[in-house]
């Protein structure tokens, strides 16, 4: 599988990893740490000389109950960051947002890729912009907003039906001239899932490459380790290892990651586990 975006494209003999950085004074996992330009920059070539493969700059925490910010602030932490970096860290960067006039601004700046948590199921504007700047796109599935979204996590079969819905938010995008090979799908971990979901929904991941795109995921920190661990979002870097190596093996093609460092090591372990089994391992 190829992903493209902004004349570049992507390939996945390895997988991929994505570094998070949060420009929010309220992430759940590192709020505040990063809202300087300077302190951004700084994270942002630690995480590349780590190994990250592509920066993901969020400006509107996305965490469950956060409050909306308007498009003129999450532009107003956003664009100067893209600035800095675009001069001077040579990674693809991706933008968290659900607001296609946030999109529009940070592809001028020169982002190459939207993350739209969304799924383009609320901002119908924004495959538009990602059609104009041939913009990497990133779908991710979640029912409601950050403050429904845990009201709306009934499944029958979980796995079954966040790859309809996330199928359908593929085929509607491209039936609106997206290419196909622009998209990476995201099933969402934690997002409108309890724990026990987002652990049965990682576990079922090579459902989505029936979909034939590559496949994003998300575990790190997250609540459902925490109520594994029963550890604060800071102290779950070793709960989050389990989950990234668990996604590797069962056919992640990207993982988005707060700890680049640790967790290419274990994406790189997991992944020599996967070759010296062959056929054995869990992904078949």
């Amino acid at each position: 599988m190829i992903w493209r975006f902004r004349g570049q494209e992507m390939t996945f003999e390895k997988v991929r990893i994505m570094g998070i950085l949060n420009v929010t004074p309220d992430s759940f996992s590192d709020g505040g740490r990063y809202s300087s330009e300077e302190k951004a920059l700084k994270r942002a070539l630690e995480m590349k000389r780590a190994g990250a493969d592509l920066i993901d700059l969020g400006a509107e925490s996305t965490r469950p109950g956060a409050q909306p910010v308007s498009a003129d602030e999450e532009l107003g932490r956003l664009l100067p960051v893209i600035k800095r970096l675009r001069a001077e860290v040579k990674l693809p960067i991706s933008v968290d947002t659900t607001k296609p006039e946030v999109a529009e601004r940070a592809l001028d700046e020169g982002a190459e890729i939207i993350n739209d948590v969304d799924g383009l199921q609320a901002a119908r504007g924004m495959a538009g912009v990602v059609r104009r700047f041939h913009a990497g796109l990133i779908l991710m599935h979640r029912r409601g907003t950050p403050q429904t979204m845990q009201d709306l996590a009934r499944y029958d079969d979980v796995v079954e039906e966040v790859f309809e819905e996330l199928d359908k938010s593929l085929r509607e995008v491209t039936a609106k001239g997206v290419e196909a090979e622009q998209i990476v799908l995201d099933p969402g971990i934690g997002f409108s899932k309890t724990s026990e979901q987002s652990l049965e929904l990682l576990s079922g991941l090579k459902r989505f490459h029936f979909s034939g795109r590559p496949v994003l995921v998300g575990p790190s920190r997250k609540s459902f380790i925490g109520a594994v661990v029963e550890k604060e979002p800071c102290d779950r870097d070793w709960g989050s290892a389990a989950t990234v190596a668990l996604a590797v093996a069962y056919g992640a093609n990207l993982v988005r990651v707060h700890n680049v460092e640790a967790m290419r090591d274990v994406v790189r372990v997991a992944e020599a586990m996967v070759k010296a089994g062959g056929r054995n391992y869990v992904r078949s």
